[in-house]
């Protein structure tokens, strides 16, 4: 059985689930997302509570796996739309500095060119000094676009220079020592 799966998805007043079959549509103060529920799992909403469960009685290996994922799924579509996710980056070293221009997030990162990231549909960039501020109503892209500036220069663990979440700690290397000649 699923520890996940079994847990009811409190729904708030100002949120409005709409399900259309295995089409989920959750609308909040913040915005709308859709889903499509697998055909194993199904949804039913009671009394401002969602229970998610699966179809039959007896259930599969896959429905099982799928039962949590679709709760989780779910959970976080309600959370988004009341009040949204967001990720922090931090920027750490010498001239590295981000700057927003227009629609685009523009990264100087010791690179010949700056790197420049295109804001996502949904998605919202806040710069202030060297932190760089993800936020949306969806967790899952919120993610995918914090991890895509991540990766474009990881912080490195000799002076812990580039990007790297709000609060991960780099750990650090020490570099060659220099030994004195010896006469």
């Amino acid at each position: 059985m699923s520890r996940i799966g079994k847990k009811l998805i409190e729904v708030p007043p100002t949120v409005k689930i709409e399900m259309d079959g295995q089409n989920l549509k959750v609308t909040g103060p913040k915005g709308e997302l859709k889903t499509s529920i697998h055909r194993d799992i199904k949804a039913e909403l009671k009394d401002g509570m969602l229970l998610v469960s699966p179809q039959k009685e007896i259930v599969s290996q896959r429905a099982r796996g799928l039962w949590g994922l679709y709760r989780a799924l779910i959970f976080n579509m309600v959370h988004g739309v009341q009040n949204g996710f967001e990720k922090k980056l931090e920027i750490e070293g010498v001239g590295y500095k981000a700057a927003l221009q227009g629609d685009e997030l523009v990264l100087n990162l010791g690179f010949v060119n700056p790197v420049k990231v295109k804001k996502p549909e949904g998605i919202n960039f806040l710069v202030e000094k060297n932190v760089i501020t993800i936020s949306g109503i969806s967790k899952a892209a919120v993610g995918q676009i914090a991890a895509q500036i991540r990766a474009t220069k990881k912080a490195e663990p000799y002076k812990g220079k580039g990007i790297k979440y709000q609060g991960e700690r780099v750990r650090r290397k020490e570099g060659k020592k220099v030994v004195a000649a010896k006469k």
